[in-house]
C-alpha cells in the first residue's frame, strides 16, 4: 500500500478551497494510491479481519477543532480504514453478487464530483440530462431491447422497481395520486405478484407504497427455482373472484439466490389477458444479454412493460447505477412530476427533466461514469468479459461435478454457481444428514472466509444450506477460482 508522507503541518485554510498546487500533489498521490491499491489487493484479506466496534474505538468522539493536513488524513486511510474494509474489488470476492468498479468508471465518478451537478432540470445540467438519454439507448441497442424502451438512471434495483410499481399503480386508474389509498372504501385490495425467489427489495417497495405486505402474493417456484406460470394464472384468477384488483407482475431475470430465470414467455400472455403491467427484475442477469450468444435471456421483454438492470453489477460501474428502461414514460412522469414555480422553466415541454419520473429531486450525474466504461471498454471488450466469467463459472461447476464429496444445488444460467460439500456417512437417517450437511457446509464457509484470502456467502435451497460462488470481478482470472477450490477442499478435508 501506499505510505503517506510525514505530515508537513499544512492545514485547511480559514477561507476558502485547497489550494489549486495542493490539489493537484494530493491528487497525483491519490491516484497513485489506488493504482497501488489494485496492485497490491490480493495481500489484504478480503474480508474485514477486526470486531464489531474496533474501528469507533480507534477515532475520535468529536470532530477537530483545527483542520488537519492531508498526510495526516491520508495516513488514517491506511492505518483505521483499510483493515476495516472488505473488499469488494479483490478478485477473491466471491460473495452475494461479486461486483467491481473499473479505472474508467473511476475517471467519471471523479469528474462528476468535480462538476457537483443537480441533474433535476435539462437547464440545471444539460449534459447530465442529455448523456443519460443517449448513454441508455446505446445500452439498450447492446442488450437487443426494442427502441420502445427508454431509459432513466436510479441509484439501485430497489428504488428502480419501486418507481416501476408506482407507474403500474398508477396505470390502475384509481385517482390514487390525488386522493391516497387509506380511508377509500371504494379501493380494493392492490395485489402485486412475485415469485417465492424475489428479491426482497420487491417486500420493501410494497410495503413503502403503502401497499401492506398483504399487496404482494409470493408464487410457486419449479425445481429450477423458476416462477410457475400454472401458479400465477390460478392466483390471478383467484383474487379476482375474492374482489382485489391484481395489477403488476415482477418476474426475474437472474433471481438472488440462483440466479434462475423466470419464464418470461409464459408470463406475457397471462399478464396480457388480465391487463397487468410486467415488471422484469434483471437487476443482475440482465447485462449478461449485451453478450450477442446470450440475448435469449431477456426473451419475451419485448413485451414487457419495464426492466431493471444494475450496471454497478456486471458492467464493471461503480456503486451505484441502475437503469430502469420503460415504456410507459407518460405513466411515470404522471405518478412524480410536480413542479412548483421556482422550478418552471421555459424549454419544460421540450425536454426531459429527470426530477419528473422519480422521488428526488436532484440526481447525481450517474451518466458519465458509464458513457466513460462502454465508450473505453467498447460493446465487445465488455462482452468478452462477461463471456469469461460465465466460462469460469461453468470450469468450477465441472469440478464440483466431477468430485464425489461435493454436489450443484441449482441450474448455472450465468456466472454463480450454487454447491454445498456432500461427503457420505455411513448408516445415516435423512433427517441426520441434513442437519449434518448445513453444520459441515456452514463451519466450510467461516472456515474458508476466516482464511482472509476468499469470500463466500450462502443461501437455503429446499431447506439446504447452500453455497454460492459469484464471479463478476474484472480482475478475477482462472487462478482466483483454482484458489478457492483448493481453499473448499482443505477445508472439508480439516472438518471431516
Amino acid at each position: 500500500m501506499a505510505n503517506p508522507k510525514e505530515s508537513s503541518g499544512e492545514v485547511a485554510p480559514v477561507t476558502g478551497d485547497m489550494s489549486a498546487d495542493e490539489f493537484r500533489r494530493f491528487g497525483h498521490e491519490i491516484v497513485d494510491w489506488i493504482a497501488n491499491y489494485f496492485e497490491h489487493i490480493e495481500e489484504l484479506p478480503v474480508l474485514a479481519q477486526i470486531e464489531p466496534g474496533d474501528l469507533k474505538a480507534q477515532l475520535p468522539p468529536s470532530a477537530p477543532e483545527n483542520g488537519e493536513s492531508m498526510e495526516a488524513i491520508l495516513a488514517d486511510v491506511d492505518r483505521l480504514i483499510v483493515p476495516a474494509l472488505t473488499h469488494w474489488s479483490h478478485p477473491s470476492f466471491f460473495a452475494y453478487f461479486a461486483t467491481s468498479t473499473s479505472a474508467p468508471g473511476i475517471f467519471g465518478e471523479l469528474l462528476s464530483a468535480a462538476f457537483d451537478v443537480k441533474s433535476m432540470l435539462w437547464r440545471t445540467s444539460p449534459a447530465s440530462t442529455e448523456l443519460e438519454e443517449v448513454t441508455l439507448d446505446w445500452l439498450r441497442q447492446m442488450l437487443g431491447l426494442d427502441a420502445g424502451m427508454s431509459g432513466f438512471i436510479y441509484d439501485t434495483a430497489s428504488v428502480s422497481s419501486l418507481h416501476a410499481i408506482a407507474a403500474a399503480r398508477e396505470g390502475v386508474e384509481m385517482r390514487i395520486r390525488e386522493e391516497g389509498m387509506s380511508g377509500r372504501k371504494d379501493l380494493p385490495l392492490l395485489r402485486v405478484y412475485a415469485s417465492e425467489q424475489a428479491h426482497s427489495s420487491i417486500d420493501k417497495g410494497i410495503i413503502t407504497l403503502g401497499l401492506g405486505q398483504r399487496g404482494l402474493r409470493k408464487i410457486p417456484t419449479d425445481s429450477e427455482f423458476r416462477m410457475d406460470p400454472n401458479a400465477l394464472a390460478a392466483a390471478i384468477v383467484e383474487d379476482k373472484r375474492n374482489g382485489f384488483l391484481p395489477f403488476c407482475v415482477v418476474a426475474t431475470v437472474g433471481t438472488t439466490s440462483t440466479s434462475s430465470i423466470d419464464p418470461v414467455p409464459a408470463i406475457v400472455p397471462i399478464c396480457e389477458k388480465h391487463a397487468l403491467w410486467l415488471h422484469v427484475d434483471a437487476a443482475y442477469g440482465g447485462s449478461a444479454a449485451i453478450v450477442p450468444e446470450m440475448q435469449h435471456i431477456l426473451a419475451g421483454c419485448d413485451r414487457a412493460d419495464s426492466l431493471v438492470l444494475n450496471p454497478h453489477k456486471w458492467l464493471f460501474t461503480p456503486f451505484d447505477l441502475s437503469v430502469l428502461y420503460c415504456r410507459h414514460l407518460d405513466l411515470l412522469r404522471r405518478a412524480f412530476s410536480l413542479v412548483p414555480e421556482y422550478l418552471r422553466t421555459p424549454e419544460q415541454e421540450k425536454v426531459r427533466s429527470g426530477s419528473d419520473y422519480g422521488v428526488q429531486l436532484g440526481r447525481r450525474f450517474r451518466a458519465l461514469k458509464l458513457w466513460m466504461i462502454i465508450r473505453y471498454f467498447g460493446h465487445d471488450g465488455l462482452a468478452a468479459r462477461i463471456r469469461e466469467h460465465c466460462r469460469l463459472a461453468k470450469l468450477f461447476a465441472s469440478w464440483i461435478e466431477e468430485s464425489p464429496d461435493w454436489e450443484l444445488m441449482a441450474p448455472l444460467p450465468f456466472a454463480l454457481v450454487c454447491f454445498r460439500a456432500h461427503p457420505t456417512a455411513a448408516g445415516e437417517t435423512e433427517e441426520v444428514q441434513a442437519k449434518r450437511l448445513d453444520v459441515l457446509n456452514e463451519a466450510i464457509m467461516h472456515g474458508l472466509n476466516a482464511t482472509g484470502r476468499a469470500f463466500l456467502s450462502h443461501t437455503k435451497l429446499n431447506d439446504k444450506l447452500t453455497l454460492r460462488l459469484s464471479i463478476g470481478n474484472i480482475r478475477t482470472t482462472e487462478r482466483h477460482v483454482k484458489q478457492v477450490w483448493e481453499l473448499l477442499n482443505e477445508q472439508l478435508k480439516l472438518l471431516s
